[in-house]
């Protein structure tokens, strides 16, 4: 007999954790489904590791009512399971006369988004603010609740949860098909083992059209977006008090400078567009342009030793907001 669940989850990344973490708490049989041996083990794993109050937005967009819940719902729930957590500020930083020209659009952003605190500063007082930062600053934004995060522990803390809580960890099962019953879905794993659920939510990341196009939906293409980060030696940390950040783009939020909690600075992301759904590898330009990146903000940065490189994908779509859908019918999320 195959187990019938209320609700199957589809992707083990932190989104899909948290949602499974969340119906745990509820009269619920939950299925947590995973492709890869462990959860977290996608973008979750390669990231930025920012806790983010959501200042920059679009104002009314569905990014920034749930940037700016999630970061409540997650600086309240991080020391209660042990999740390493340090509220670090950042500084917005701009290089040229167009970027201090949109720094009060920023500030206006902010204000829109609900963030009251962001504060548009002279050179002198970013300088003073960051000691360490390259010639060429014209201003900057002072962001002074932006935290640091341990991204690891978060999906690990909540899927742990959800499977104290009764929920089913399946890893390994990459949905390859699924067929939709009056009453049941059945989902059908890559080596031909089968769940039988009510609902499901699909929380699958850069594989979440492959899912959304299986129950026979349109409306959203991933394509992959890498982002290359490397990590200097503890030595580095006293270069930087808080989170230095560029001014956005349309296209990315730019390379930051980032303390980690675990003691190490951080620098990065690229945004390239790529199509290979699995090319995490670094690339000696991704490398050499973040190094570059480093040169201009935090010179001094370069004669640390770079201990560690990485590279993660985003699921990126033709929409510049977060995609979010329900039908009754399928019983899909």
């Amino acid at each position: 007999m195959i187990e019938t669940f209320d609700v199957a989850v589809v992707g083990g990344g932190v989104v899909g954790c948290a949602v499974a973490r969340l119906l745990s708490h509820h009269q619920l049989d939950v299925a947590l489904l995973e492709a890869n041996g462990d959860v977290g083990a996608g973008t979750s794993k390669a990231n930025t590791a920012i806790l983010h109050t959501g200042f920059d937005a679009t104002p009314g967009s569905v990014e920034a009512r749930l940037v700016a819940r999630g970061y409540a719902l997650l600086s309240a729930y991080a020391p209660t399971a042990g999740i390493s957590v340090e509220e670090t500020g950042a500084v917005l930083v701009a290089w040229d006369d167009e970027q201090h020209a949109n720094l009060a659009k920023l500030a206006d952003k902010a204000r829109a988004n609900g963030y009251m605190h962001a504060e548009v500063v002279d050179t002198a007082t970013a300088r003073s603010l960051e000691p360490h930062l390259g010639p060429g600053v014209t201003g900057a934004m002072v962001v002074p609740h932006e935290h640091i995060i341990d991204p690891w522990s978060t999906p690990i803390a909540f899927a742990t949860e959800a499977v104290t809580n009764g929920s089913t960890l399946l890893r390994n099962f990459r949905v390859a098909s699924c067929e939709v019953g009056v009453e049941v879905t059945t989902l059908t794993s890559a080596d031909g083992r089968q769940v039988r659920t009510r609902f499901v939510v699909n929380a699958a990341g850069l594989h979440g059209d492959t899912v959304h196009r299986a129950f026979g939906f349109d409306g959203f293409t991933v394509s992959p977006r890498r982002g290359e980060l490397i990590v200097f030696d503890k030595l580095a940390r006293p270069l930087l008090r808080r989170t230095i950040l560029p001014v956005p783009t349309s296209h990315t939020k730019g390379v930051l400078v980032a303390p980690t909690v675990f003691g190490n600075v951080m620098v990065g992301p690229t945004a390239d567009d790529i199509e290979d759904r699995a090319a995490t590898g670094s690339t000696r330009s991704g490398v050499d342009g973040l190094l570059a990146k480093c040169r201009r903000i935090i010179p001094d940065l370069l004669d640390e030793e770079l201990t560690a490189v990485y590279a993660g994908l985003r699921a990126a779509t033709e929409h510049s907001d977060y995609q979010l859908s329900a039908d009754g019918g399928a019983r899909y999320v």
